[in-house]
């Protein structure tokens, strides 16, 4: 991979997370900032505390905004926003340059 391709998928994974972030914040009516999360931070636990209810939110959010199918197997890429982006961009690489 060159250096421009490099910079253009970095910045398509950096704009899928931001947009991540916003549609948590506002599924789940969170009262924080979504900058306030970062992309390595945990979205289940220590991280954002959610619960099992805001899993099945989050995953309808998201299959219906990106046009992808979660299923149980995906429970890894939850880990953190990065991750969930990272499975998103494996199963649309189009989104890199969609959003």
């Amino acid at each position: 991979m060159d250096y421009e391709k490099a910079l253009e998928t970095a910045a398509g994974q950096l704009r899928i997370c931001g947009q991540l972030r916003r549609m948590i914040v506002d599924r789940l009516d969170l009262p924080i900032d979504p900058d306030w999360i970062s992309n390595d931070q945990p979205i289940f636990g220590r991280g954002l505390e959610l619960d099992s209810v805001d899993t099945m939110e989050l995953i309808l959010g998201i299959e219906s905004e990106f046009d992808v199918s979660l299923t149980e197997e995906d429970r890894v890429a939850f880990g953190s926003i990065g991750r969930l982006a990272e499975r998103l961009l494996d199963d649309r690489p189009a989104l890199l340059t969609m959003l």
